[in-house]
């Protein structure tokens, strides 16, 4: 049965009144949902903490309004969106007056050198209101320009491990020259303003930085550098190494101001700056270190007991593996009071030797046609499955350079006679003595050839040819196989380089024939912690040659190396003599427990099985067929860290041009979007509501009619009349 007339207009009168609604320009967000949306205010009071919402500027409750990470996450996303190529000129940076003055970003600053500190972290509802206090007091001395690094004198804030710090105004003449002249850890306070300009700078710098530097910089770690070169170096023959560490050493704060003002030009940021490379450093007398450890020796030494809110100091086996960070990992900036900032001012001082290379690469470009190796748009060709494989070709080889920086050390690829490295090491020289005032010579920028091995963290960077078998399909569908010839780039481990890390350690002795020694430090642990221990440093040693090519042989030998020096501590440990020994008790890989010979009694494995004694872990990779094989997973084309990859996709899809293309793009093939399809639904309701008569004289002849037959009905059931008779 079809539904009445007047339940259909009406539901079409609802639609309509729903599509006005639709049509209509959308209401502004109510002001609760304003937490989740950030507008930088610039005018904010700097000196008081007065915003432009209501409140007490003394309470700081009242000014924790906003999120920090989504406060963040704007910046992040705005300087990349002011970085992002394209034909118009590119945008200013975002100012940073305004995010100096957010009293979150401040908070969020402190829970990070909180960590730092404390080794835990500490929400934000957990911060005392006297805290807070003391971050707002910070803070407003930073905007008046009343702080000072290194000031011991007016602690505005003060570390959670000191709570009970005396006042400087109480104390003597002599604990008060003391507290000014003896060298000691920065003020926390000053941490606190370091991390709060690494939140401003970063974003603005990451968004500006060159693709080719890999360190101090998130998501580009040493094994990202290892993965370009395997994946881009093949053609290279030439190779020139440098080192820029002597500008991480000592910087000039001049130079430091001056690349750091191209891109930012707010005056408070660039005073901090200025101010943490210009304060003078406590350092200690010639003569200090000499009387403290006479002191030293004639104390009694007690073991040394952590207090409860110390955090502990790293592991045995992280300290081991630090120990094997590669050359080029060694230097690590720390500039005056600048603290976790100085990387990132490193990096900032550097990118101009990077954006110079980048014009070098550009003018040393001369593509060949007869060569699979770049071609005329400088888009690589070759096998795109097999980037590192690169086909011998004729005489006329494409000319070009790559360059790649880790820190302050970088390596330069040539492809082309070596007249062309000599010509780039020329204006490198120049280059370097002009603006970074370093005195490079010929001796130490050496340009070598590909064939000798080239060493760049750890890794040797060689060169084979290979004969593969090429299957490609020709005309008419059919599959055709011919031996090809080419060259591969092959990416090692240097075993050399490992026994030299591992006899700094004192973990064995001798060139020709390593002989491990026993690691004493250890002595006094047990078996499983001490197995425990060094099966991390195992497992992170076969992480850290993840990429190289012969990673089984050399952590097969790392293995071998630390299985040897923990049989020899067991052997003095437990008095057993020999190596042997302690193989025959505790078998291959030290599974069994020695104490008091267990490992031999039959009972042992029944115990162990009852859960009634603790196991012990057998070392790791103590086969060779045991370690993992290397990963040859090539690095996609125009790799870019995660992080990255999101903030370009989310400014892609928020651009007002990319969703005219989708647009554009959908119409053209003939589909229609869900948004269209409604828009449709709804109009065709409100036409078809349009054509039918209005609701009031619709409504008032259906109601004339229904009373007209209910009468008539009733008359002739009373009277006894038919249906057709009229009333007498």
């Amino acid at each position: 049965m079809p539904p009445p007339r007047r339940a259909l207009i009406s539901s079409l009168l609802r639609l309509r009144a729903c599509s006005s609604l639709a049509h209509h320009s959308p209401r502004p967000p109510p002001p609760s949902s304003r937490r989740h949306q950030f507008v930088a205010d610039p005018n904010a009071a700097a000196g008081t903490g007065r915003s432009s919402v209501g409140g007490n500027p003394l309470d700081p409750t009242q000014l924790l309004r906003d999120d920090p990470v989504s406060i963040t996450a704007s910046l992040w996303v705005s300087s990349f969106r002011a970085a992002a190529p394209g034909d118009a000129a590119p945008p200013p940076p975002p100012a940073l007056a305004p995010f100096l003055t957010r009293l979150e970003l401040w908070v969020l600053a402190y829970q990070k050198a909180y960590a730092d500190e404390t080794g835990s972290y500490l929400p934000r509802s957990s911060i005392p209101a006297s805290t807070l206090t003391s971050i707002l007091t910070l803070r407003n001395a930073v905007i008046d320009a009343r702080f000072r690094f290194g000031n011991r004198l007016t602690p505005y804030l003060h570390s959670p491990r000191a709570a009970a710090a005396p006042d400087p105004a109480t104390l003597s003449k002599r604990k008060l020259r003391a507290l000014l002249t003896t060298p000691g850890p920065a003020p926390f306070q000053d941490r606190v303003v370091q991390e709060l300009l690494l939140l401003l700078l970063e974003p603005v710098y990451e968004a500006r930085f060159s693709p080719k530097s890999f360190a101090f910089r998130p998501g580009r770690s040493p094994h990202a550098a290892l993965r370009s070169i395997r994946r881009s170096w093949a053609p290279y023959l030439w190779y020139i190494k440098g080192d820029l560490s002597p500008l991480l050493d000592s910087p000039d704060p001049a130079l430091v101001v001056g690349a750091l003002i191209r891109d930012v030009r707010d005056k408070k940021v660039v005073d901090l700056v200025r101010s943490a490379l210009l304060t003078p450093v406590v350092t200690a007398r010639p003569g200090d270190d000499d009387a403290s450890k006479k002191k030293k020796k004639r104390k009694y030494q007690k073991k040394k007991v952590l207090p409860e809110g110390e955090p502990k100091p790293d592991p045995y086996w992280l300290q081991t593996f630090f120990g094997f960070a590669p050359e080029e990992a060694l230097t690590q900036p720390d500039w005056g009071h600048c603290g976790v900032l100085s990387p990132l001012l490193a990096n900032v001082c550097l990118d101009e030797f990077d954006k110079w290379m980048d014009e070098k690469i550009k003018e040393f470009y001369k593509p060949s046609k007869s060569d699979v190796v770049g071609g005329e748009d400088g888009i690589e060709q070759g096998n795109t499955s097999w980037p590192e494989f690169v086909p011998t070709s004729g005489p006329d080889k494409t000319r070009k350079v790559d360059y790649i920086r880790f820190g302050g050390h970088f390596l330069i690829g040539v492809r082309g006679p070596r007249a062309d490295a000599a010509v780039i090491r020329k204006q490198l020289i120049e280059f370097c003595d002009q603006r970074f005032r370093i005195k490079l010579d010929n001796e130490s920028l050496p340009i070598e050839h590909i064939t000798k091995g080239i060493m760049f963290l750890d890794h040797v960077l060689c060169r084979r040819v290979v004969y593969p078998t090429l299957r490609y399909t020709a005309t008419g569908g059919k599959i055709i196989s011919e031996k090809g010839v080419g060259t591969l780039l092959s990416v090692t481990a240097s075993l050399k380089q490992c026994i030299r890390q591992f006899r700094k350690l004192e973990f064995l002795k001798g060139d020709r024939e390593p002989d491990p020694q026993p690691c004493f430090r250890m002595f006094h642990a047990t078996q499983a912690h001490t197995n425990l221990q060094m099966n991390k440093l195992l497992t992170t040693m076969a992480e850290w040659y993840r990429y190289a090519d012969n990673r089984k042989k050399v952590v097969n030998f790392c293995s071998y190396i630390i299985r040897g020096s923990l049989a020899k501590l067991y052997a003095a440990k437990y008095k057993l003599r020999s190596r042997a020994k302690v193989y025959k008790i505790a078998s291959r890989n030290l599974s069994r427990p020695l104490k008091d010979k267990k490992g031999q009694s039959p009972e042992y494995t029944n115990l162990l099985r009852m859960g009634l004694v603790d196991s012990v872990d057998g070392l790791q990779y103590t086969r060779m067929s045991m370690v993992p094989d290397p990963d040859y997973t090539p690095l996609p084309s125009g790799w870019r860290p995660d992080h990255e990859k999101f903030l370009l996709e989310y400014i892609k899809l928020t651009d007002q041009q990319t969703l005219e293309e989708q647009r554009s793009c959908i119409r053209e093939e003939g589909l229609i979007t869900p948004q269209d399809h409604i828009s449709m639904l709804v109009w065709s309701y409100k036409k078809n509501a349009v054509l039918l008569p209005s609701s009031k004289e619709s409504d008032v002849q259906e109601s004339i009619e229904d009373l007209g037959s209910d009468t008539d009905e009733l008359n002739n059931k009373e009277l006894g009349h038919g249906g057709h008779q009229g009333f007498p």
